[in-house]
């Protein structure tokens, strides 16, 4: 006969096992695993709980800060995966290599291994394609074509702005009119539409969910990642991921009603009708379409938040800023795309804020490829298969790359000689290499002209309750930014 063992006995064989596996997996990733010798906490080498919990908690660039300022340059920040903070990871990690390109790790950059398809997350080849028929309306001469559109919307902003600020005397929430600016002017250059922000003096929809939107993302990417798919479909009946689907319907609505208008000037037509006929189908239209939306207005409002918090929390900064303008200009019509290239320390302030408050704060991640074989990266034996990237807060903001780095300093910029040890190519807020991002020209002028145009027309005085307005500031991907209230005086016109 044969005796069944006590239910006991097999549950505790289990958890013996299991422990028993764990362990062995514990001892090779700190002992024999290719990173063995690059240093990190001993709990990172075994695991990724670490990273995932200050993911969760929304501080991951903050506590990759904290192992960067303690471990030195190079950093084994969990078992499979490097992390660098030198200029020269830059080139070796995004840039062209004559041994082939490392591979986007897709898992952090799509929700299914399928899609949906964009230029984030594109493979090369689509990448490439997809690059080319956006391109020219990023360039140069498509931002001088373009500033009749955009000064139309800095002329409302600044014209919302004396309505709401009472003379100096009601303070302003800048992050919200900064989001309806850039909400707008992208709408316009995607969609040939905006989204009524400026001109209703509030959020649309689809912009007052942006926030929740990024933290979703980031949390049901994190379940996939770690083998919890199988809560989502729980988590949804409880509200998690409504906002994902909302930002889903609501693309999909803008997409579909530029579709029925026919050819258009913007950003989609490069996509609709290509020059190599390619026909995309809904779904990377739609993925496309809702990358603009988020990438082209939120990353620039945040700056513009961030600037200006900067500036007014560094009284000296702020006055030599202000000086530069109103010297440079009589009248506000002479502040153009054009004109406001010529402002070198505002174009000092606006570098030294992406060092101090770089938008996309986090990491991208790569993959060195399996038959690649081991790389160097920065002067560092590398093996295939290895998730590596650099780390833009914690580059940014460490004292192997800068002179005072927790301070505000623009005159680093500026050819100030305290400085001159500072490593500037470190400084990549818009990536480099053939993903480099492609909207940087219309950051760079938005931003100028923005700002420019607030300098001339107000003084301005931060409210006491966004005194420490960055402190203690989550990130989800991006910065998830409180309430910036700022007293805002109209500038006599005779000045």
């Amino acid at each position: 006969m044969v005796f069944p063992l006590p239910i006991g006995t097999v549950v505790g064989a289990a958890v013996v096992g299991i422990g028993l596996y764990l362990l062995l997996i514990a001892v090779y990733r700190a002992l024999f695993h290719p990173l063995r010798n690059y240093p990190g906490p001993f709990l990172n080498r075994i695991t990724k709980l670490p990273v995932v919990y200050a993911t969760i908690k929304g501080r991951q660039p903050q506590y990759v800060a904290s192992l960067f300022e303690k471990y030195g340059p190079v950093v084994r920040i969990s078992p499979n995966n490097l992390g660098f903070i030198d200029a020269q990871a830059w080139k070796d990690i995004y840039g062209h290599r004559q041994s082939g390109r490392f591979e986007k790790a897709y898992e952090y950059y799509r929700q299914t291994p399928a899609g949906p398809i964009n230029m984030i997350n594109a493979d090369p080849v689509e990448h490439a394609a997809l690059r080319k028929w956006v391109a020219p309306s990023f360039s140069d001469r498509s931002m001088k074509e373009q500033e009749p559109m955009i000064g139309g919307y800095v002329d409302l902003l600044i014209d919302r702005l004396m309505q709401n600020c009472h003379g100096g005397h009601t303070a302003v929430n800048l992050r919200e009119w900064y989001n309806f600016m850039t909400f707008d002017v992208i709408g316009k250059l995607a969609f040939s539409s905006d989204f009524g922000c400026l001109e209703s003096s509030d959020y649309h929809p689809w912009v007052r969910m942006i926030t929740f939107f990024n933290r979703e993302t980031v949390y049901l990417g994190e379940l996939k990642r770690n083998g919890f798919s199988f809560l989502i479909k729980w988590l949804a009946k409880v509200g998690l991921g409504k906002n994902r689907l909302k930002h889903v319907e609501y693309t999909k609505e803008k997409l579909l009603k530029r579709i029925e208008s026919g050819k258009q000037p913007d950003l989609l037509e490069g996509l609709l009708h290509n020059k190599d006929g390619v026909e995309l189908c809904l779904k990377r239209l739609q993925s496309n379409s809702g990358l603009f939306i988020i990438a082209g207005s939120e990353t620039t409002a945040t700056l513009l938040c961030g600037v200006t918090y900067l500036l007014l929390t560094h009284p000296e900064s702020f006055k030599q800023v202000v000086e530069e303008v109103r010297s440079s200009y009589t009248t506000s019509e002479e502040i153009t795309l054009t004109s406001v290239a010529k402002l070198s320390y505002m174009l000092a302030c606006l570098n030294e804020t992406l060092r101090c408050y770089p938008p996309a704060p986090g990491w991208m991640p790569r993959r060195v490829v399996k038959g690649m074989g081991s790389v160097i990266i920065n002067g560092n034996v590398v093996p295939e298969g290895t998730l590596v990237s650099v780390w833009q807060l914690p580059m940014y903001h460490s004292k192997y790359n800068f002179i005072g780095p927790e301070g505000y300093h623009p005159e680093r910029f500026f050819g100030d000689l305290k400085f001159a040890s500072d490593k500037l190519d470190v400084l990549q807020p818009f990536s480099i290499g053939p993903n480099n991002c492609i909207g940087r020209n219309l950051a760079y002028a938005e931003m100028r002209l923005i700002l420019a145009r607030i300098l001339f027309t107000f003084d301005l005085t931060l409210a006491d309750d966004s005194r420490h307005w960055i402190k203690n500031q989550k990130i989800y991907m991006l910065w998830e930014k409180p309430i910036l209230n700022v007293y805002m005086t109209p500038v006599p016109t005779e000045q």
